[in-house]
């Protein structure tokens, strides 16, 4: 009974890493309509570039500036001149553009910092841990969840608070008419993209330092991202929350109680909710 208080923090804590993936990722395909199967190359990206970031200036702080910054560049230099250019042809032509760019950057990664793991030692107050409720408990995972939960709060306001998120919310709704009064919607879904590209990236930054960084963690939490939408809904930052926390504690639990079935529980979580609702818990009907 002890360790159920540990495990339900340690799914939080994924659950707030998981949100922070999906959350771009729901952006770009639920809202957009763009199939990224690169995303999580980006995540993968932000922490390769915190590594070598961090062993020059041993700076957490100025990696998650500098890092979510270059991956917002990058994406939307690959919206811009990649992208945008297949998507008046569908899915198939967008799966087969950004599964390339994935196995590209993959590749590169493994050119440049090799195929072992590699970890990163955190310093100061970060690397200590905290009593909370008689129990000790590091203080980078809470770091990790706080970070998501002030972003997922920031997010929210900017997209349903902001003459932005109107402007983002409206382009896709009706992005003809959008264009009509004068706003460049092709500048407004780049800027999209590259955004939840830089959310990933910020992702891969706080989660190098406690899971290893190695080519394989973007397939890793590609296959989570992709499960939280379906269960969440296309388009619904609350459905992806609700999702993320959901799949956070089931394979806490799940590892806890079921570790033989820790896996499968999360597909079959999924299984039962397109069943029920196919849309998923907070996704719309398709007529």
């Amino acid at each position: 009974m002890g360790e159920i208080p540990v495990f339900f923090l340690h799914g939080l804590v994924y659950a707030g890493l998981l949100f922070l993936v999906s959350a771009g990722l729901t952006l770009v395909f639920g809202m957009m309509n763009v199939l990224n199967f690169a995303h999580a190359s980006f995540y993968m990206l932000g922490a390769y570039f915190s590594y070598s970031l961090l062993r020059v200036t041993n700076n957490l702080w100025l990696s998650l500036l500098i890092c979510p910054l270059l991956l917002f560049l990058l994406g939307a230099l690959i919206e811009r001149y990649l992208l945008r250019r297949v998507h008046v042809f569908g899915h198939l032509h967008e799966l087969l553009l950004t599964f390339g760019v994935a196995y590209i950057i993959q590749e590169l990664v493994k050119l440049t910092w090799g195929n072992h793991p590699l970890g990163v030692n955190l310093t100061g107050f970060l690397a200590d841990t905290v009593d909370l409720f008689g129990l000790t408990y590091p203080v980078y995972r809470l770091f990790m969840f706080s970070c998501a939960v002030f972003i997922s709060l920031t997010m929210a306001i900017v997209l349903y608070k902001t003459r932005t998120g109107i402007i983002v919310r409206a382009s896709v709704d009706d992005n003809e008419m959008v264009n009509a009064l004068g706003i460049n919607v092709p500048r407004v879904f780049m800027g999209v993209f590259a955004f939840g590209a830089a959310l990933s990236g910020f992702a891969g930054v706080i989660a190098g330092p406690l899971l290893a960084t190695y080519p394989g963690m973007a397939a890793e939490i590609l296959v989570d991202a992709f499960v939280v939408i379906v269960i969440g809904g296309f388009g619904s930052l609350g459905g992806a929350l609700v999702a993320s926390f959901m799949i956070g504690e089931i394979q806490a639990f799940g590892t806890l109680l079921f570790p033989d079935l820790s896996m499968a529980l999360i597909y079959m979580l999924m299984a039962v909710v397109l069943i029920i609702k196919p849309s998923g818990l907070f996704g719309e009907e398709l007529l």
